[in-house]
């Protein structure tokens, strides 16, 4: 039975309109290229890292949002540098939940230079356990595993990080609801999440961010992120979304890293051919299962 689809275009400009035409970490799950900041600029930022009830009792239910089992999926990643050159990828997902864990891997298919890489997870819902992840390079034979001091760093080349493949544990974070808003006619709440402690900034490389959550399915469609490091900010929106088997799934999601007003770089990450519900099997997400490829 082919899975029900129910897809929703989120509008954007005609700036971004053609940025798409012309140029996307596992439906990551992720996992975005912003044509101006999020719309909420003027809402206050809260400096500390106070806690809200209400904040928290919202990031949690986001948290607990159904994102489907036994998945695969075609991913594409185009990197787009600050003069417009492009970069695509072609990759191939997998992820499989192991009680509240989840394991994920994928493996880039092209262009040549990229082929057979390989990337596998270990996402922990314990927050004190760091999450494990491991690189294959297969024109070394080796396979790196990713260390905690490592996980800030660009992944592939692209505007997302190491960190950014995983789900950060809530309980690392204070979250403050800034103000309810609208997001393409959507109402959201706007939600400020700031670690709790240096080691989560050191690791993730970021010192706070905003996010735009739909009330209606608890999805962040937007984010603002502040870099710890050279005075940037990441910018994610989710350009479409759609329902795949009553799960949410973005399937076009963007990253752009800028520098006050200009961009600097940006991924775009496609995701297609999505099914849950596979027959996967728990050996196949190890080291040896990511060296043996897909």
């Amino acid at each position: 039975m082919f899975p029900r689809i129910q897809r929703e275009t989120i509008r954007t400009d005609r700036r971004a309109r053609n940025t798409l035409a012309t140029v996307a970490t596992v439906g990551l799950s992720l996992a975005i290229a912003m044509s101006s900041p999020p719309s909420a600029n003027a809402a206050p930022i809260i400096d500390g890292p106070t806690d809200e009830p209400a904040a928290r009792a919202i990031m949690v239910a986001v948290d607990e949002r159904d994102d489907g089992d036994n998945q695969t999926s075609n991913m594409q990643m185009i990197l787009i540098d600050k003069r417009g050159k492009q970069r695509i990828r072609e990759l191939r997902s997998f992820s499989k939940d192991q009680g509240k864990d989840k394991n994920s891997m994928m493996f880039f298919m092209s262009p040549a230079d990229v082929r057979d890489t390989g990337f596998l997870t270990y996402d922990y819902d314990d927050p004190d356990r760091d999450d494990d992840q491991w690189l294959y390079l297969p024109a070394l034979k080796k396979t790196k595993r990713i260390a905690s001091s490592d996980k800030s760093g660009s992944f592939m080349g692209s505007d997302f990080s190491y960190a950014d493949m995983t789900d950060r544990p809530l309980d690392r974070y204070a979250y403050q609801l800034l103000q309810e808003s609208e997001v393409n006619g959507h109402p959201v709440w706007v939600i400020q999440a700031t670690p709790i402690n240096d080691d989560e900034i050191d690791e993730t490389g970021y010192t706070k961010s905003i996010q735009f959550v739909r009330k209606d399915n608890h999805v962040a469609i937007r984010a603002k992120i502040w870099v710890k490091k050279g005075k940037r900010n990441k910018y994610m929106e989710v350009q479409e979304l759609e329902l795949i088997d009553d799960i949410w799934v973005p399937t076009v999601m963007t990253m752009t890293t800028k520098k006050g007003k200009q961009t600097l770089h940006k991924t775009i990450l496609r995701t297609s051919d999505i099914k849950f519900n596979q027959s996967l099997d728990f050996d196949s997400f190890s080291v040896r299962g990511l060296e043996a490829g897909p």
